[in-house]
């Protein structure tokens, strides 16, 4: 890619311990730190068990976040569609659209936490079905080209309109989630909507599950359906910290990273460590797969070129925010990636490091006569 634009993606996920509110006015206090650094993209998600991710409604979170900040996007990532009923998603997204002036995105999926399902009684089974019927369901009354009529197993619409429309004249942005499962790729691809992914550069012998794996389901659907996707509107969600040198950035995240992994991942499924060594080897092999971005500016920005080429080329890369670092370095670390890495991405250096080359040498030729 010529270019990639930076964003943050917040789940959010806290570790226990800490008052939940102050997590909550932490996060926003975040919201406004990467409207200063020019991150262009925050992504908020939903939850509702597990205890460490704590908004269940990304919209009120949203909502606030646009009154403190000026210029970042701010998308769901994601409101969980099986959750809700479509009139309701597609109302609040038009509102919020309105509300910060162009600046939302409706990010949709399916729901990751069975415990979330189980709250409302949803099978897992059938939340691709459900996802799929609303996505179709709020992408018509959207557009709003004739009142909407559907009838499912689970909601209804009656000669549905909404009342408002699109901020913007191109409509409102749109994105689907995807992970492991190759649902989401081609359910952006089916209806020519941005993909935004989750997933790890591909390991030998492997194309399924990976980014690489993720991206040709997204192609070959929306070939089926007569769309092409475009790479610059492709986001992958990754883990980065950025530090002074390797040694530092592990040394300032290995023991929140052990915590994740012991305490959350493993409600998913994910095998603990039984010691910090063990932790640290650990996370040295997810940075060496490239599934982890950690180091010096200097190898951060080489593990996110490896990852491009491995990838083919994504348009846009969403840091994800992993509360394993203390305030400051946590907060150092974007600054680092915002200051130092992105340029090197986004074609900002250009401009001075040509005009420096060009008075260098005018000043080489004028010491010389």
């Amino acid at each position: 890619m010529d270019r990639i634009a930076f964003g943050a993606f917040l789940s959010p996920l806290h570790p226990l311990g800490e008052d939940p509110a102050l997590s909550l006015w932490r996060d926003l206090d975040l919201a406004e730190w990467l409207d200063q650094l020019g991150y262009e993209e925050l992504w908020v998600g939903e939850h509702h068990s597990a205890g460490w991710g704590t908004i269940g409604s990304p919209e009120l979170f949203i909502a606030t976040a646009a009154e403190r900040t000026r210029h970042i996007r701010l998308g769901t990532g994601v409101v969980s569609l099986p959750y809700h009923h479509p009139y309701m998603v597609a109302t609040r997204a038009l509102q919020l659209d309105h509300l910060t002036r162009g600046r939302f995105t409706l990010g949709v999926g399916a729901g990751s936490l069975p415990t979330d399902m189980h709250f409302l009684g949803i099978d897992p089974a059938q939340t691709r079905r459900r996802t799929a019927e609303s996505l179709d369901a709020i992408r018509r009354l959207v557009a709003g080209h004739e009142p909407v009529t559907v009838e499912t197993d689970w909601f209804q619409l009656r000669d549905a309109r909404l009342q408002l429309r699109p901020c913007t004249a191109g409509g409102l942005p749109m994105a689907v989630s995807s992970a492991v499962s190759p649902f989401g790729m081609r359910l952006a691809g089916r209806y020519g909507i941005a993909p935004l992914s989750f997933g790890i550069p591909p390991k030998p012998g492997s194309r399924i599950g990976d980014l690489v794996g993720q991206w040709q389901h997204a192609e070959e659907s929306a070939a089926e359906h007569g769309h092409k996707l475009d790479r610059a509107q492709w986001r992958v969600a990754l883990s980065v910290h950025v530090s002074e040198s390797r040694g530092q950035a592990l040394d300032e995240i290995v023991d929140g990273w052990m915590r994740y992994r012991n305490e959350y991942w493993a409600l998913l499924g994910t095998p603990q460590v039984h010691s910090r060594t063990e932790a640290r080897k650990a996370l040295e092999e997810l940075i060496e797969q490239r599934s982890t971005l950690v180091g010096s500016v200097d190898e951060v920005t080489q593990a996110l070129r490896d990852v491009q080429a491995e990838t083919g080329g994504f348009g846009r890369l969403l840091v994800n925010v992993m509360d394993w670092a203390g305030r400051e370095s946590g907060r150092r670390s974007l600054e680092l990636l915002a200051r130092f890495v992105a340029p090197r991405f986004n074609g900002s250096l250009t401009g001075v490091t040509d005009s420096y080359e060009w008075t260098a040498g005018v000043a080489r030729a004028l010491a010389r006569t």
